[in-house]
């Protein structure tokens, strides 16, 4: 079974997620990810540089689960610039159709005051559904 994007009758539709998924089979939960390399090294402190990685990172654990962007069934983005976040926003989506393409789940966006690592400027936990 494939996943099913829902979409209440009559609401405006989301530019950018979803307001809801339906999916059945193997959940593959991804940690917080952040804008670093797989040694941990960050290669700009750019916001838009960092997103980029970090969704990167997060297609690389769901490859190794044998997983696929079009299984994320929920993203949260954790940032510590809203106005970074927003101005940046066509790149941004750019990037996300880059290397998660046109699949949009369910996603919520929220401006931190400070992440773990200090030179962290997001974060993203993801949620995916392997179908059955």
């Amino acid at each position: 079974m494939r996943h099913e994007i829902i979409q209440p009758d009559g609401w405006a539709k989301p530019v950018g997620y979803s307001n809801g998924i339906s999916a059945r089979g193997r959940i593959v939960q991804v940690g917080g990810q952040i804008g670093w390399d797989e040694n941990c090294q960050f290669h700009s402190d750019n916001f838009v540089d960092q997103v980029r990685q970090t969704l990167i990172n997060i297609v690389s654990v769901l490859e190794k689960a044998g997983a696929k962007p079009e299984h994320l069934i929920q993203m949260t983005w954790y940032f510590t610039d809203r106005d970074a976040y927003k101005s940046g926003m066509r790149e941004i989506g750019a990037a996300y159709r880059e290397i998660i393409g046109r699949h949009f789940p369910p996603m919520a966006a929220v401006q931190v005051v400070a992440l773990m690592e200090d030179r962290a400027k997001i974060e993203i936990q993801a949620l995916a559904v392997v179908p059955d």
